[in-house]
């Protein structure tokens, strides 16, 4: 049985994305049978891994319509290890109301979560930010949870809200990890930035921040745009080098035999 890992964050902009792509890249460059899923309804996982307006975009939102089954939404990539579910067509309103209403409503999530834990090492899910309705449902059918963070001193006043709604989630899911807080786009010598992270690790709880940090970098800007994760794309470039190592800390954590 695999595990579950959910990347949440309060906000957009911080890195979420870009997290759970680089992630599941270096899980699969590792060997491990990974399933990269995105139910966050802007749909940027297809940019990180290069499909284009154009491509074949069947997801989840069609396999939650009845549209396509669990087989026809879960799509190869480049990568032998590596397949992934983009979210698929979400037709309605910018504020997406009638497909979280259907994703909160419907019990397709966890089981699609369910049916992917149980053929692969590692599922790694992009749900959109803020702890509304569609990422509350992966976070209950999550093994564990890791917070992007951005690095600037607003981000610290969404820091307590996500806690808490994680804390909230884990009364009804006690099986739910938060593996920790990941801090992004650092740039070391920034005196706001360095502020940043040491209130950061000051106030929360020893653990609960990563020690390793994604260092600011235009190879991740670069490897977006060219619809390839930074860690395949420029593998030497040190935010690559900081996904690869929070990947082999993650997938020791996550395959280690339960006691």
């Amino acid at each position: 049985m695999g595990k579950v890992l959910s990347i949440v964050s309060q906000k957009g902009g911080v890195g979420k994305t870009t997290t759970a792509v680089n992630l599941a890249a270096a899980f699969a460059r590792r060997g491990l049978k990974t399933l990269l899923v995105d139910v966050d309804p802007q749909g940027s996982v297809r940019y990180g891994i290069g499909l284009r307006k154009g491509a074949d975009t069947r997801g989840f939102a069609d396999y939650l319509r009845g549209a396509r089954t669990l087989r026809e939404v879960i799509i190869p990539t480049a990568m032998p290890w590596l397949r992934v579910m983009l979210v698929g067509t979400v037709t309605d309103g910018a504020d997406h109301t009638d497909y979280q209403s259907h994703v909160a409503a419907s019990d397709l999530l966890p089981r699609m979560l369910q049916a992917a834990s149980e053929r692969c090492d590692i599922v790694v899910v992009d749900t959109p930010p803020g702890l509304g309705p569609i990422a509350r449902r992966v976070l209950l059918s999550s093994d564990r949870v890791i917070v992007p963070l951005q690095a600037e001193p607003l981000a610290l006043q969404t820091t307590p809200q996500i806690l808490r709604s994680i804390q909230d989630v884990v009364k009804s899911n006690p099986g739910l990890t938060l593996d920790g807080i990941l801090l992004t786009m650092v740039e070391a010598g920034n005196a706001s930035c360095d502020r940043t992270v040491a209130y950061v690790r000051e106030h929360l709880p020893a653990g609960m921040v990563f020690d390793i940090v994604i260092p600011r970098s235009t190879a991740l800007v670069e490897a977006f745009a060219a619809g390839q994760p930074a860690v395949v794309r420029d593998a030497a470039d040190p935010a690559s080098q900081a996904y690869v190592n929070l990947a082999t800390l993650l997938a020791d954590r996550l395959t280690r035999p339960s006691a």
